[in-house]
This record gives C-alpha cells, structure tokens and sequence, in this order.
C-alpha cells in the first residue's frame, strides 16, 4: 500500500495505491473486491467531481471501477480513491496486512483538539451567551401576574411548601414538554441537514445521532433542574404574598455591577498594551487561564454595566432635555432600569460575540493564509526518471524549476556534515527569485541575502564532493568566496542564503544527482495549483508533491471552524432578536397602563411613540457602543494571546459599526406599533 494525500481547494484528496501480494487481504471498507491492476474505486464525491472536471482523473491511472461505500468514509463529502496498481510500480509501498484494528493510522484528522477547543469557547460566546439572556427574558416574562397568582393561593390557605410545589410542578410540566419537543426536533433537523450538508462539512446521519448520555441530560436534567428553579421563583410570594404588589417599585442597579467590567478590561488592557509594544505575553498556562477570564469578564460585566449606566444617562438627559417625549422615557428609564437589561441586552451580546468570532477567524485565516504570489512543489523522488522531469517542467503553469542535492566535504567521515547544492543556469535563477544580482554561468556562485538569517552555508575556499548516480564519477569542486546577491520572495523563500549554485555544465552528459529534491514553481492561485498538481499525478502518480505554505489539516479545519462559526452566528443572531421581540413584547403589556394614562391626560399617540423608540434606542445605543469597545479589547486579547500575526482587525470595525446601526434601526422600527389607537379605560380600572 501506498498512500497520498494532495489539496484539492481547502479539501484533502487521498489516493490509495494498493498491489497484490502472495497473501491475500480483506477488501477495504467500502468495497466488496480488491481493487486488481488499474482498476479505481472512487468515493461518491470523487465521482461527481471526476465528471464536472475530467482533469482531475489525472492523478488516478486506470478505468473508474465503482464507488466506495459509507462504511469506508469518514463522512459523505470525503475525497478518496483506490487505485489498483502492481507491485512493481509500488517501490516504496509499505506491507498491508489488513485495514482497521487499533494500530491503524488516520493521515488527516478532522479537528486538532486545541482548534476544538477554541471552537467551543467561541460557540460558547456566541450562542450560550444570547441563550442565558433569552432564558432569563422567558423566566420573567408574565412574572408579576405569575407571582400574585401564588400570592393569592398561600392567601387562601395553601401553605409555603405547596405553593412551592404548585409553582414547581408546572415547571416541571413545561421543562418536561420542552425538552422532548426539543429532542425531536434536533432529531428531524439532523435527519434533513445530514442529508443537505453544510457549506464546507457533512456528515451521516447515524454520526449526529444523540447518545444516551445527551438523551439523559435533556429528558432528566432540565425537568429535574425546572424543579428545583420552580421552588426557589415561588419563595419569595409564598412567604411574604402581602409584598406582591403590581405599584412596587424595584430597587435602583448597583453600582456594584461595575466591577466585571473593571476586572475584565483591566486584563485585557494589559495584553492590548504588551501587544502594543510588540513584547507579546508568552503562551503560558496563566496566559491561557487569563485569556478566557478575560472575555468572560468583559461579557458578563457588559451585562450588570448596562442598568446602572443606562439609568445614569437617563438621569442626566432628563435633567437637561426640554422635549417632553425625551423626557418621559428618561423618567421611566430611571425608575425602571431593569426594563433596558431584558430589552437590549440580547442584541448587545450579539455585536460583543461578533467581535470575538472575527478574530477566531482571523486567526485562522491567517495561520493557513499563504500570502506568497507564488507556491512551491518539492518532488523528493530519485526515481523519476529524465522524461519524467523534463514532463513536469513543461506542465501548464510552471513558470521556473530547478534541482537541489547534497553534497559533502572531501575527506570528512562525517555523513551528517552536507551542504545544499543548487544544480542551475542564471537564467533559471532569474525565474525563481524576484532579483538577481550580477551572476556569470560556467562557475560555481554562492548566493547571498542580507535580509535573511545566515543559515549553515559551506565554508568559502572549502572543496565540497558532488555525489552522482547511475555509476558517475563525483564532481568535486571549490567552494567560491565571491557571493551573488539576490532577492527572495517576501513569504516564502525559495532557497537559503549561503547556498551554493553549481552549472550544470560542470556534469558529465547524462549524469543525475544522487538523491536529488525537484523544485517547481507556479502562481499561488487556487486554479493553477491545481492544474499543476492534477499535471503532476498524470506524469508521476505515486510521487508526493510537498507544497510548502498548504497545510491539508488546517484547510480542512478551517472549512469546517468556518462552517459550525456560520452556524453559531446564525442561531445567536435568532436567539438574540428573539430575546428582543419577547422582552419588547412583555414591556409594552406591562406599559399598557401607563401609555393609557398619558393617553388619557392628553398625550398625543406621536409622542407616545416617540416615547417607545427613545426609551428603546437609549439602552441599545449605550449597550452597542460599549460592546464595540470591549469586543475589541476581547478579540485583540485573543489574538495576542493566540500567537497571531495580526494583533488589530481594524477591518472588522466597519462591518460592526453597520450591523449596530442597522440594529438599532430595526429596534426603533420594531417599537413603533407598540402604541396602538385603541385606548382601554379597564386597564387603569384593573390597577
């Protein structure tokens, strides 16, 4: 067996070469037979992509035989191939005894567990955090007229305990309801979506199955915990029902509330700086503790931020203001800053989550960005034969290539003691680096870059012996003192300074290097590197082309990070405007009384109105402002702490700043048909 593992796109394509032996071997999972000599068995992606673009069969020599069951998939979208082949084309296969077991080897992971990790603390802030406040919204919705239901039940004679466990079982009733309906649901949509896919990821059905552990958790768990929350909600009506009075006021926010904030920002601030001054912290266990402390309290002090400073504004705005509309709705703020917590706070936590999926994907965007105009092939492969590389050198899209090998010191005995020689005419330089100095062909060079480091280069005036193969006599040769110098490219370097250039023409005719590395080079964009590569598997299919700068693990885990990112987004943004539209929906019915009074005193249903969007928009424009600022510092602080190159995504602000515009937009919108023309005189008899 031998296997490769080529990009294709941000997709891996593993081929599978297989060549019968003298024992015979169950088929591998997927198929029924043993793939005989130029026979290939593709997966069902493969196939649809073989047909949309027939190049691509380049890379697998034979005639497609059939395609490889789920059984032999890691998931539907998987790009795998077997290829029968004979064992003489297979020199450097391995011994195949058998596939599967526990000492079987998985080439690509999915998901790298640190990757995994920063995706569910991620998900985590995107999701969770607008489902803790759509929980909290929920739990208070209707809450007066729930607490005076009990109030009255331990009036008529129902003693604490029962009223408790009146409350509790309720809870429990609807927990219980939730969570099937809950199950099910997720059942059904995995069922559809498995099917579907998602942009970058799919996966079977049996893969998303819940398991009895998650089955547990959601049909006992949360009735269990709606019993015990339903006791506690019911505790205070129940022991003091006389308190329960619908003309209370709340108690005003504690200032006390600040102080996340304080903590939060202030370790932010002081990775923000180290960054700032380019001494970034190292990774530590106390960095990577730090980090996340960071975010979640910046995130939580966003929330107990908002009521005390939205009342603060509102006592200075109505202190100033001569509009009669502003003045109302500050009144109400500060005497019931908690309205502005249930309303805003879903939608604020949203752009604060936003601001931190930008960097995770900023910095996986950088870590497997290859920003270089050009991409290099290496081919380590004695092997290919002259026709071969003089094939792969007239391949659509190479723009340069050239050969490297070792060579070593006369007279050392040391055989780690080598030095890279560069088999190449000046012109062939020229098209390899961007600027080449001044270079005469017929001797050998030593090249020479001072922006780079000095790597470990042969000694000038030492003599260096030149291995070569198929029975040649070795070259031996001085090692100039004169240097060339030239320019390598900005993010990838080609060759390393030091590096001595030898003419071909110092060689016999014919002759090769011993062990010699090809070297190739095409423009980086997607469409030639895969022209390149599919020229490649056509010519040679069994070598394995290194392409420096593409690292297969970490495109597929970014498509996927990328996906389940998308995801999170989406939900957060529907759980946030829920939480929105339930919370708008519960004050304007707790207002009722209110707007019918002012109606009644002669208010006109304009300044109502306005009443309802100022006293929406002046949470909103406090929470958003404030989460721009913090969800900044919180996604610099990651990337400092994440070792990225970027430490500042001023790219992400506008987009941020637009969708907080639009949201308060739609907000103002949203809380214009909450004043209605009808006025309902009961409403003030019922108080």
């Amino acid at each position: 067996m031998l296997e490769r593992a080529d990009p294709f796109g941000s997709q891996a394509l593993s081929r599978i070469f297989l060549a019968r032996g003298a024992k015979a071997v169950e088929p591998p999972p997927g198929l029924k037979a043993f793939p005989e000599r130029g026979e290939v068995f593709v997966s069902p992606r493969l196939r649809d992509l073989l047909h949309e673009q027939p190049e691509l069969g380049q890379r697998l020599p034979g005639r497609e035989k059939g395609v490889i069951g789920r059984q032999g998939l890691a998931r539907p979208d998987e790009l795998v191939a077997y290829v029968g082949m004979s064992r003489a084309e297979l020199p450097d296969g391995s011994a195949l005894t058998g596939f599967g077991g526990p000492d079987a080897d998985v080439p690509l992971t999915t998901m790298d567990p640190s990757m995994l990790d920063n995706l569910r603390f991620t998900l985590a802030c995107v999701v969770l955090l607008p489902l803790v406040v759509l929980l909290s919204v929920c739990a208070r919705l209707s809450a007066a007229e729930r607490a005076r239901r009990l109030a009255a039940l331990r009036l008529l004679g129902m003693s604490i305990r029962e009223v408790q466990r009146v409350n509790a079982a309720e809870t429990v009733a609807a927990a219980g309801l939730g969570a099937v309906l809950g199950v099910g649901e997720f059942w059904a949509l995995n069922q559809f979506v498995s099917r579907i896919g998602l942009p970058g990821f799919r996966w079977y059905p049996d893969d998303g199955a819940l398991t009895g552990q998650t089955l547990v958790a959601c049909l006992v768990g949360c009735p269990a915990l709606a019993w015990f929350v339903g006791r506690a909600s019911a505790r205070k009506a129940a022991a003091n029902p006389l308190a329960v009075r619908r003309t209370a006021l709340g108690k005003p926010p504690s200032v006390w509330g600040v102080l996340p904030l304080v903590g939060g920002a202030g370790i932010a601030t002081v990775f923000c700086a180290a960054g700032a001054t380019g001494h970034a912290l190292p990774s530590t266990r106390l960095t990577t503790l730090l980090m996340p402390s960071a975010v979640v309290l910046l995130g939580v002090g966003l929330v107990t931020t908002l009521p005390p400073l939205c009342r603060l504004v509102a006592q200075r705005i109505a202190r100033s203001t001569s509009s009669l509309a502003l003045g109302l709705a500050m009144r109400r703020h500060e005497t019931e800053p908690g309205g502005a917590l249930r309303v805003a706070t879903g939608l604020v936590l949203l752009v604060f989550a936003a601001s931190i999926a930008q960097g995770v994907l900023l910095d996986f965007d950088q870590s497997t960005k290859n920003t270089s105009s050009v991409q290099l092939y290496e081919l380590h492969e004695p092997r290919l034969t002259a026709g071969q590389w003089r094939s792969v050198q007239q391949l659509p899209g190479i723009r340069a290539h050239a050969v490297t090998a070792s060579a070593e010191p006369v007279g050392s005995t040391d055989s780690n003691t080598r030095f890279d020689v560069l088999l190449a005419t000046c012109a062939q330089l020229r098209t390899m680096v961007p600027r080449v100095g001044d270079c005469h062909d017929g001797r050998p060079l030593r090249l020479w870059d001072p922006s780079q480091v000095q790597g470990r280069g042969a000694t000038p005036g030492a003599k260096l012996r030149f291995p070569l193969a198929d029975g040649h006599r070795s070259v031996t040769f001085t090692v100039p003192r004169q240097t060339v110098r030239y320019q390598d490219h900005a993010s990838i370097g080609v060759f390393e300074s030091g590096t001595v250039v030898l003419p071909p023409s110092l060689l016999p005719p014919g002759a090769r290097p011993l062990a010699p590395t090809y070297t190739l080079i095409s423009a980086a964009d997607p469409r030639t590197v895969r022209t390149v590569l599919d020229g490649i598997g056509h010519v040679a299919p069994t070598v394995e082309p290194i392409t420096p700068g593409v690292n297969l693990t970490d495109l597929l885990q970014v498509a996927v990070i990328r996906t389940f990112m998308t995801v999170g987004m989406v939900l957060g943004l529907i759980i946030g405007v829920a939480a929105y539209l339930v919370a708008a929906t519960d004050r304007a019915v707790e207002w009722r009384p209110q707007v019918t009074a002012l109606s009644l005193l002669g208010a006109g249903r304009r300044t109502l109105r306005a009443v309802q969007v100022a006293q929406v928009v002046l949470p909103l424009a406090v929470g958003l402002a404030l989460a721009l600022v913090v969800g900044k510092m919180a996604e610099s602080t990651y990337l400092i702490t994440g070792g990225s190159p970027v430490y500042w995504d001023g790219a992400g602000l506008p987009v941020l700043l637009v969708c907080a515009l639009a949201v308060m937009a739609v907000a103002a919108l949203g809380a214009l048909p909450l004043v209605g023309r009808r006025i309902d005189p009961e409403l003030i008899r019922r108080d």
